[in-house]
């Protein structure tokens, strides 16, 4: 865990990373990294990273080609 990184700003680093395909599993790796996935609530902020996971993953795709 960044000790200078809230829950919801590591939430959005891993949405942006590109890595994760859905909410649920960006939950997953910050309890597996000490944060409250609790946080990571609502439905606004939930669409918010949905939108980013998604252009994250478009633009990957595109990099390699596909």
């Amino acid at each position: 865990m960044d000790q200078h990184s809230s829950a919801l700003e590591r939430a959005f680093q891993l949405a942006k990373s590109g890595e994760f395909p859905s909410v649920h599993h960006i939950k997953q790796r910050l309890a597996k990294e000490g944060y409250s996935a609790e946080q990571v609530n609502g439905p606004k902020l939930l669409a918010q990273l949905r939108q980013l996971i998604a252009a994250a993953r478009c633009a990957d795709e595109q990099s390699q080609g596909t």
